[in-house]
């Protein structure tokens, strides 16, 4: 019987909540980066209910970096009327054809389509119902995705406007020849993990002394791979760089750097030209996120160096993924747990990844994105790609873990597998309370001792 028949039958969702909750890591630097100097880490957090009766509930959320948090609720609070009401058995069934009636609302769609901040809203509610199913399937999400057959797991996709990339046919064949080594891939991800690189030691507004810090503390905990971010001055670019690597030598450890959106498309050519000397394995976001074929030229020009192109954790849908994969614009697949249309649209992304023969790397940090991408990389590793992209690396960032339930756990610079059921995103109460935007104590706190106002 599959996962999706065995939802309790007539169980119908009754409740979808929503939270504007933040986080004042501007306060400390946290997350700046060339284009973004002083990021609230924030989310609109969503709680799905039913009438199970059996106490489960499913969680998640929009990332969002503070300011517009409230538009994101507003749309998720304009999407409830496609979701309570409706029975389990009848969204889990056929995920797929339900995901598209959630994310092509006749009116809706018109302030998208598929992308901004409606596609953000459906991608919250559409992870919610995964975390839901999981639990009630008393499985780890990635668990819960490995489990299912191939022919259910293509079902969950709307393959509308990528068929000229996947087709159903071949997503199918290509998951059930996978199928046939997994067992060796799951014993290695409940062992050993997936492994992860670090952006924690690489953040603009940290001085050199802090980098130096965070990078001998990384590598005594068994981290070989750091990310710096770039953009803001290419001098001041190269100085950093030469710090970093300093820490971390060239031999045993890896640099990828990131320009989040910074630079035109010839300006991030001369400008990687000079940061080549310092061997990395990646520019990410070098310029427009939209902008596929300036990620060609771009990527074109930097693979003499051995320096190759990522992108994707703002991409807005599959079909930009697909336009980057066919123009060859990437060496690396970045997806976001919570930019795009939740977990469905992602397996999309990651089939056609496969095909293409490109590793993907998730995008995480910020409020809950590493909780969340530790599944989709151990599914993908497991099922999609199927560890055939020696390259295959997530992103870790740490930052707010202890506010949740069931945080990410990282050993020797790796994500251990998550046991617990769910997709490992519900946040504890307390911080749900303390941390609502604006009225929650932490707020009132940082506004009574002037650190912070209702402009933040």
């Amino acid at each position: 019987m599959s996962a999706a028949k065995k939802a309790k039958t007539g169980t119908t969702i009754t409740e979808l909540a929503v939270v504007d909750i933040r986080f004042p890591t501007s306060l400390g630097n946290h997350g700046s980066d060339a284009m973004h100097a002083d990021p609230d880490y924030s989310a609109a957090y969503v709680i799905i209910k039913t009438d199970a009766g059996d106490g489960l509930e499913g969680h998640g959320l929009a990332f969002t970096l503070g300011r517009g948090t409230e538009i994101v609720v507003k749309a998720i609070e304009s999407t409830r009327r496609l979701v309570v009401g409706r029975k389990l058995e009848d969204i889990f069934g056929n995920f797929g054809k339900y995901w598209r009636e959630v994310c092509s609302d006749g009116q809706l769609r018109w302030v998208g389509p598929e992308k901004g901040v409606v596609h953000m809203a459906a991608g919250a509610i559409i992870n919610a119902l995964w975390d839901l199913w999981a639990k009630m399937e008393k499985k780890p999400l990635w668990r819960l995705l490995v489990d299912m057959s191939p022919e259910d797991i293509v079902k969950c996709v709307d393959f509308r406007w990528i068929s000229d990339a996947i087709t159903p046919d071949e997503a199918v064949a290509l998951l059930t020849e996978n199928r046939k080594t997994m067992q060796a891939r799951i014993k290695q991800m409940e062992t050993k993990g997936m492994p992860a690189y670090t952006t924690s030691a690489g953040w603009l507004g940290y001085d050199d002394e802090l980098i130096r810090k965070l990078c001998k503390d990384g590598m005594d905990k068994g981290w070989t791979n750091f990310k710096i971010k770039v953009g803001a001055d290419i001098k001041d670019d190269i100085r950093r760089a030469g710090v970093i690597r300093d820490c971390i030598g060239y031999d045993n450890c890896k640099l990828m750097m990131d320009a989040n959106q910074r630079w035109d498309v010839d300006q991030a050519i001369e400008f990687m030209l000079q940061l080549v000397q310092f061997k990395p394995t990646w520019i990410e976001e070098p310029t427009s996120p939209d902008d596929v074929l300036g990620h060609a030229k771009i990527a074109k020009a930097l693979k003499p160096h051995g320096c190759g192109v990522a992108t994707g954790e703002v991409a807005q849908n599959r079909v930009i993924f697909k336009q980057l994969m066919q123009a060859d614009a990437i060496s690396f697949c970045q997806i976001d747990s919570c930019r795009i249309g939740g977990v469905n649209e992602l397996i999309a992304v990651m089939l056609m990844a496969a095909k293409f023969g490109i590793p993907v790397c998730p995008h995480a940090g910020g409020v809950g994105l590493c909780e969340h991408v530790q599944h989709l990389a151990m599914f993908d590793y497991i099922c999609v790609g199927a560890g055939k992209q020696e390259s295959q690396i997530v992103e870790y960032v740490d930052h707010l873990h202890e506010h949740f339930i069931d945080p990410c756990v990282m050993k020797d610079g790796c994500y251990t597998a998550p046991t617990t059921p769910g997709y490992s995103i519900e946040m504890k109460a307390q911080s749900i309370a303390d941390y609502t935007y604006p009225d929650g104590p932490a707020w009132v706190k940082l506004r009574a001792e002037g650190k912070v106002t209702m402009e933040n």
